[in-house]
């Protein structure tokens, strides 16, 4: 289904060549332009998230909430990395020369990246819930300790649910020449045979349920429904939202499934190739690519300026914008330490009674 037949091509009246001619023409100018915007999205990406990383890590008091943060920015920085990778594959029309292991290799570590970060959010999102509606668990339970363990955790459960891609992703030659890089569910080299492609379509769609569902639905109804009952529970106490650390945990809520969103409708719609045209799951690809890229590479900007006028931004030294950005005010911002828990909970309860 792949290949094209040159002598047919030839054999076409002259209007559909043309036609065929600046449909070419106009999908390699939008190939140019998506991958010069992939290499802006890098080089703002490396730059933002390696500033926020240094400032995270080197600068700040080591609180839980920094923690989470820390490795949520640090995903952002490993994926960033990559994205020179795709803006060369979508520049070669989608021809893949960094080889087979490579393939594999970038392919789980996105795969890691993302189940990483809806895992941080929700783990965010749960530590606003038990600090607003259980101060006193929270005070005996939300140690440093206890952090690194469930970010361990998060990491582990991460490269579980990624390793299969080490097995179903592939290079496959297409066209003659042109060598893609695309998922092998049914794990056999007869890529038309009728058997492989039936046991390869229930592994894909068995694959995407567990995607979907665990890196997105289910975390998304957690992350809500906590955002939901922090908010009824301040409204009850006539308090003020948390101010600029719950902006911040929102919009990189926001920004998170808006940026991965269509890389679930991109999987979801490949399990009806043959419904779908071509391309739409072709466009479906690089808007995917792209989203996800710029989701990585700009939420620490967003972070940034998020909950604060613009002219304020620039009256404000960086560090300062940054440590607002990621202090939890609920609490005193330097009364958590590394070796010491429990004073934010305090803080909070203080100010919830």
């Amino acid at each position: 289904q792949l290949r094209v037949n040159k002598q047919d091509i030839m054999a076409l009246p002259p209007t559909p060549v043309a036609n065929f001619s600046k449909t070419t023409e106009v999908m390699k100018i939008s190939h140019l332009a998506s991958a010069l915007l992939l290499f802006i999205t890098f080089l703002v990406g490396v730059a933002g998230n390696g500033l926020y990383l240094w400032v995270l890590g080197m600068k700040m008091r080591r609180t839980v909430t920094t923690l989470w943060f820390l490795h949520l920015v640090s995903f952002y920085l490993l994926f960033t990395l990559l994205i020179p990778f795709f803006a060369i594959y979508v520049l070669l029309d989608f021809h893949w020369v960094f080889g087979t292991a490579l393939c594999k290799l970038l392919n789980t570590f996105i795969s890691m990246g993302m189940f990483t970060s809806v895992f941080l959010l929700t783990l965010i999102s749960l530590d606003r819930y038990t600090l607003t509606h259980h101060p006193i668990w929270s005070r005996n339970h939300r140690t440093m300790p206890q952090a690194w363990k469930l970010i361990v955790g998060v990491w582990l459960a991460s490269f579980g649910l990624s390793a299969p891609y080490l097995a179903f992703r592939e290079t496959h030659v297409v066209d003659g020449d042109r060598i893609i890089c695309i998922n092998n569910y049914a794990l056999s080299t007869d890529w038309i045979g009728a058997e492989p492609q039936d046991l390869g379509r229930q592994v894909h769609l068995a694959v995407f349920i567990v995607r979907f569902l665990l890196g997105f639905l289910l975390p998304f109804c957690t992350i809500v429904g906590c955002y939901i009952r922090v908010g009824l529970k301040m409204k009850d106490k006539k308090l003020a939202w948390a101010g600029k650390p719950f902006k911040v945990m929102v919009a990189a809520v926001v920004s998170f499934f808006l940026g991965w969103l269509p890389y679930h409708l991109y999987h979801g719609l490949k399990l009806y190739k043959k419904e779908v045209p071509e391309s739409v799951t072709g466009v479906l690809l690089v808007i995917h690519t792209f989203t996800s890229c710029f989701n990585a590479s700009f939420s620490p900007i967003l972070y940034l300026f998020v909950g604060e006028k613009f002219w304020q931004v620039f009256r404000t030294s960086l560090l300062t914008l940054v440590k607002a950005a990621f202090v939890d005010d609920l609490g005193n911002s330097g009364s958590e330490s590394s070796g010491r828990h429990g004073s934010e909970v305090e803080n909070t309860r203080e100010e919830m009674v």
